[in-house]
């Protein structure tokens, strides 16, 4: 019994000096472990004894193998850090070789600059000139509208402009052929075929006259150069009709003279032309005050237009009846007033005069109905204007209170109100004051004749009763 348990303590002395001897072995690298069978229990003692001395035997030829391997990989590791060490030297004197050449290098090329300073002389001062005029030829050409027919123009000025060396003869001729090609251009006027950018986007081919370098028209539209694409596009809008119509004739025209407005400043004016407002727009920044203004106006006229026709209607009609006051007619004023004085001619003259001038009295509503409201219309109209003054005033302060002074556009729409009624209002006024003038001169002559006429009859009367009266 002794010899048993001394036997197992034995074997488990041998376990903990494998496990120790395991713990002070490197780490290996972790492998899959294989499937281990499962072993059959042992009957006796000795059987485990064998088995577990087998079990040690295999342990020690394990650790033993794994062993091997670290060493071998230190070695390998070991051999790679003396290649590294090795390269990294040998790029250090690569480095400090070529910071070397590259010091040399700069010496060498600050010297060759000297000398090439030196040896050019004035043709330093010659390439910059040369550099500057193309770098401003360039910019000139490219927003040219020339380059539509003649593109590419800037690409060889561009590179001549950023050249670092001296320019070529032939560089320096096409330069000299460029900018007297652009003045000989700006003084003809061509037609030639181009791409035109329409309203609608769309690219139609057309035919462009060209004036020189100052416009180009096609289909009587004037045109815009685009310098990013090169191309012609028409102005979103074009300027008055009579500009428009000369483009048509120049379009038309073969030979000759014809009337043409150029814009020598090439663009700059006729952008302003086009930008100002036509008659239908100045109505529409007149606002509301701006139509019942333009409506009034409209309304005068149309009753003075009225009044003139009836007062020259009755004007011809009461000169013929005073030339004949034997036939009375009814058409006419003074034909009803005769009517009148023959009606009573067997009264006397102080009832006869004040049956003329009632019969006068009646006649003169007609000739000077309108007159009144022709006169309240040229009161009025100048009225309405301060009005949509007063109004546009009062827009342009909320302006500059809300967002300052700083943008005169948010200003602009409450002066243009301001401005366009009381112009409208003393365009309304003064022609209507002056036609009420002359309708209320022709009512007036005919008034007058009336009168003149009616004077003249109780005149006639008088005398007839007092050749009655003496002869009785």
């Amino acid at each position: 019994m002794r010899k048993v348990q001394a036997l197992i303590f034995a074997v488990a002395l041998g376990g903990f000096a494998g496990v120790a001897g395991a713990q002070n072995t490197p780490a290996a690298p972790a492998a899959k472990p294989a499937p281990v069978a499962k072993a059959p229990r042992a009957a006796t003692l000795d059987e485990l004894l064998a088995k577990v001395k087998q079990g040690l035997l295999t342990e020690t030829a394990e650790y033993r193998k794994r062993e091997a391997e670290f060493r071998s990989a230190l070695n390998r590791q070991a051999q790679l850090l003396r290649k590294a060490k090795a390269t990294k030297a040998a790029e250090e004197r690569r480095s400090d070789r070529l910071e070397n050449e590259f010091q040399q290098n700069e010496t060498k090329l600050a010297e060759l600059q000297a000398v090439l300073t030196k040896r050019l002389g004035t043709l330093g001062e010659l390439f910059g000139v040369v550099r500057q005029v193309a770098g401003d030829t360039r910019g000139q050409l490219e927003s040219s509208i020339i380059s539509a027919e003649y593109p590419d123009r800037g690409k060889f000025l561009g590179k001549l402009a950023q050249k670092k060396e001296l320019p070529q003869i032939e560089e320096l001729e096409r330069l000299w052929y460029e900018i007297l090609r652009e003045i000989t251009e700006t003084g003809k006027v061509v037609k030639y075929p181009a791409t035109i950018i329409t309203l609608a986007g769309d690219q139609v081919q057309k035919q462009v006259v060209r004036v020189g370098a100052f416009n180009s028209v096609a289909d009587g539209k004037y045109l815009q150069y685009l310098p990013k694409s090169g191309k012609l596009a028409e102005l979103a809008r074009q300027p008055q009709r009579r500009y428009l119509n000369w483009a048509k004739d120049l379009e038309k025209a073969t030979s000759g003279f014809v009337d043409f407005g150029i814009d020598p400043s090439r663009g700059s004016i006729l952008a302003l032309l086009i930008e100002k407002p036509d008659l239908t727009e100045r109505i529409k920044q007149g606002g509301l005050v701006g139509y019942v203004i333009i409506a009034l106006g409209i309304f005068g006229v149309l009753l003075v237009v009225e009044r003139m026709y009836v007062l020259t209607r009755e004007s011809r009609r009461v000169s013929a009846q005073a030339r004949d006051t034997g036939s009375p007619r009814d058409n006419n004023p003074l034909g009803r007033v005769l009517h009148v004085y023959e009606q009573y001619s067997d009264v006397d003259v102080e009832t006869l005069e004040l049956k003329l001038d009632e019969a006068i009295l009646k006649e003169v509503p007609p000739l000077e109905r309108g007159l009144s409201t022709v006169k309240v219309v040229s009161v009025v109209a100048p009225l309405l204007g301060l009005l949509g003054t007063v109004t546009g005033m009062i827009a342009t302060f909320q302006a500059i209170t809300l967002f300052g002074t700083g943008d005169p556009k948010l200003m602009a729409g409450g002066i243009s109100q301001a401005l366009v009624t009381t112009v409208l209002g003393l365009v309304v006024a003064i022609p209507t004051v002056l036609l009420h003038s002359l309708v209320a001169g022709q009512s007036g002559r005919i008034v007058h004749i009336l009168e003149e006429q009616s004077a003249g009859l109780i005149a006639m009367h008088a005398e007839e009763l007092e050749g009655h009266a003496g002869s009785a």
